[in-house]
């Protein structure tokens, strides 16, 4: 199985480690929206969250960093929504592992464990944040930060990012955000991103949220060729 082909909502799961992949929960966006107000952020992050995990059964569940919105100490409300993210992988008897992000400063005085700056997967897979480049080499790399989204047939769409060539000259999967309040970085707008897992814009295939994992839905990633073959037919 190819690194971009199991992609349930906005997560990544990888069969030969048994590990599902979430990055950028940016818990505690959701306060500062006006949509924050209508939707429970905690439910929806949790929801989303199991229907993930009832679809892949992992053994692992990786927290790509910034599981935090605030770069300083969190709220009592959000530490104890991170809390509950972290119980709900348990309580479906999988293994919660935290990634420092950039936002996640205070992530290791709430966080039930260790909080690691890259973890190596049973597969050979690295999964860091991405806002800067591990020191640690892998046999491919999954990441997140980016929040990468693309404007497709006049609508904005969350994308997971895929280079079989990326980071190191490796397999490289950048994912969206796990957080439904994060502002998504139109990459068709961009000549260079703000990664150093990305080296090369152009050559990403931009994979298509089309569905969000719940219980309701049906989640399917919709993958385009290269940004390079794209960039004619969509307006910048």
């Amino acid at each position: 199985m190819a690194l971009h082909d199991a992609t349930p909502g906005r997560a990544a799961f990888l069969p030969a480690a048994s590990a599902l992949v979430v990055a950028d929960p940016h818990v505690g966006r959701g306060a500062a929206t006006n949509a924050g107000l209508l939707l429970n952020e905690r439910r929806d992050l949790l929801d989303r969250l199991a229907a993930a995990m009832d679809a892949t059964t992992p053994e692992t569940v990786v927290f790509a960093g910034d599981l935090c919105h605030r770069f300083g100490a969190p709220s009592d409300r959000s530490a104890g929504t991170v809390r509950a993210l972290a119980g709900a992988v348990r309580a479906r008897g999988a293994r919660p592992v935290a990634v420092a992000g950039n936002h996640d400063g205070g992530l290791p005085e709430i966080w039930p464990g260790p909080v690691q700056d890259a973890v190596r997967l049973d597969d050979g897979t690295l999964v860091c944040h991405g806002h800067e480049g591990p020191d640690e080499e892998g046999d491919r790399y999954v990441c997140g930060h980016l929040h990468p989204a693309i404007e497709i047939e006049g609508r904005k769409r969350d994308c997971f990012l895929y280079d079989p060539a990326g980071y190191r000259g490796r397999p490289t999967l950048t994912l969206p955000a796990f957080s439904t309040f994060a502002a998504g970085l139109r990459i068709e707008r961009r000549n260079a991103v703000d990664s150093p897992l990305v080296p090369d814009i152009d050559a990403v295939r931009p994979g298509v949220v089309t569905a969000e994992s719940t219980a309701d839905d049906d989640p399917e990633t919709l993958w385009f060729p290269p940004l390079a073959d794209l960039r004619p037919h969509l307006r910048r």
